[in-house]
């Protein structure tokens, strides 16, 4: 009796201590989720742009290309200053020249002097180079503020596609939740021998079909998860917690105003009028190749070679003005002459063609986002219209009005209008995007009327 006694005190015992250990365990598993949560970044669109802004490399890569080009344009100045150097040199001569045994130069030369040398005269040259130079500095600023226009829309159309797959999930969760009801009614009917093996098989391939279609759109959720921790300069495997929902209000405003804005604020415009500022500069330049060059030059230093003491080192000082005409360079004057001028065209047809790039732009981003209002309208009627078939399918079904398969089918569309819905409304929010973009004006998140700041 006693060993029996014993026997059930330490099978409590066990049981107890096993309770302990299975409730540590489930605090230890709750605190690791929780963990896990708090470690993932939460970003707002917001503050996506300001990460974007602040640590892409490609965005470093401009703003050096723009340094560059500041220092090429702090460089052309250079022929409007004098030109200081140092040089100091020996020479040995044999024979040298003498008279009845007496040297008029030494055999060793020596030669310590400091020297300025000044472009005097060369017909706008330099002025010419300075311009390109600018011009240039100023493409390069226009190139930066491109490419921060670019990443931040592509970093606005990877956040909206995350919140697109975020919601297309749910969407389907809710299908596969409605499918796996109906599969456990379909069983249940099924063993009380009212249902069919193919009922059964139907809303098992169905079920199966929208897990597929589950498991598909969290996978390209994780494909632009990576897209956008990369964008952001995130570490790789954080996982990305987003704050947002599809916002956007219908804009107004006549296609012509819209179109003149555009011409007026595109960067590439800008872009591709300054290259045509800078073909035109070239090509001026160029025809300045054949004009002469006046420079003058100053120097001061100690030398031998003076008589009467040909080894004594004397100060001296040396001045003098050049002239240099160019009358034969191998035809590369008429070469640059040629290149500059077909630059100078190709310069005018890029401008023209961004020019048309753009009022198209404009015209297909306003089509595109009276398309996808109308979409909305009409798939916000077609999940009210689905949602209603979709009850008076399962009443049917319950009460053997319906089979299996009209069940499934309602199920479908009602899935199908949601996601319609959500594409429709995804497209009106990227379209208006893109019609900001189109016009010129800054990519900033669309706020609602009631969400503006004052």
């Amino acid at each position: 009796m006693a060993q029996e006694l014993h026997r059930i005190y330490c099978t409590l015992n066990n049981a107890e201590a096993m309770k302990r250990q299975f409730t540590t365990a489930l605090i230890l598993i709750a605190a690791f989720a929780l963990t896990a949560v708090a470690d993932a970044a939460t970003l707002t669109l917001n503050t996506a742009l300001l990460r974007v802004r602040e640590n892409s490399p490609r965005l470093r890569q401009a703003q050096e290309t723009l340094h560059a080009a500041e220092a090429r344009t702090a460089g052309s100045r250079s022929g409007w200053y004098p030109h200081l150097s140092a040089v100091a040199d020996y020479s040995y001569r044999d024979p040298i020249s003498e008279f009845n045994g007496m040297k008029f130069m030494p055999a060793n030369s020596y030669n310590a002097r400091v020297g300025a040398e000044m472009t005097l005269l060369d017909f706008g040259r330099t002025a010419k180079g300075v311009a390109i130079a600018r011009s240039g500095e100023k493409a390069a600023g226009l190139s930066l503020t491109l490419t921060e226009r670019d990443l931040a829309y592509t970093a606005i159309q990877v956040f909206h596609t995350m919140l697109f797959l975020r919601e297309a999930v749910l969407v389907q969760e809710k299908e596969i939740a409605a499918l796996e009801k109906n599969l456990e009614y379909t069983r249940s009917r099924y063993r009380e021998g009212v249902a069919t093996r193919f009922d059964l098989l139907s809303t098992e391939v169905r079920l199966a079909s929208a897990v597929t279609k589950k498991t598909n759109l969290e996978s390209e959720l994780q494909n632009q998860s990576i897209a956008l921790g990369r964008l952001c300069d995130l570490p790789e495997n954080e996982p990305i917690e987003l704050e947002g929902a599809f916002r956007a209000v219908e804009r107004g405003g006549q296609e012509s105003s819209i179109v003149a804005s555009a011409l007026e604020k595109r960067l590439e415009l800008k872009l591709a009028g300054e290259h045509e500022r800078s073909a035109t500069k070239r090509a001026e330049l160029a025809e300045r190749a054949g004009l002469p060059i006046i420079t003058g030059n100053l120097s001061w230093g100690t030398s031998n070679g003076f008589l009467p003491d040909l080894e004594e080192m004397r100060p001296n000082t040396a001045a003098g003005v050049r002239m240099e005409l160019p009358l034969f360079t191998g035809f590369k004057t008429r070469s640059e002459k040629r290149e500059a001028l077909a630059m100078q065209r190709a310069a005018g047809a890029e401008k023209l063609n961004t020019d048309q790039q753009v009022r198209q732009e404009v015209r297909q981003s306003l089509n595109s986002l009276k398309a996808s209002s109308q979409n909305i309208a009409t798939t916000t009627l077609q999940v009210e219209q689905a949602e209603l078939a979709a009850e008076h399918a399962r009443t049917r079904y319950r009460n053997g009005l319906a089979t299996a398969l009209d069940l499934l089918d309602t199920e479908a569309s009602l899935a199908a209008a949601e996601l319609s819905n959500l594409e429709a409304r995804y497209a009106f929010v990227m379209n208006t995007y893109a019609l900001k973009r189109a016009a010129g004006e800054p990519l900033e998140p669309i706020q609602q009327p009631d969400q503006q700041t004052p």
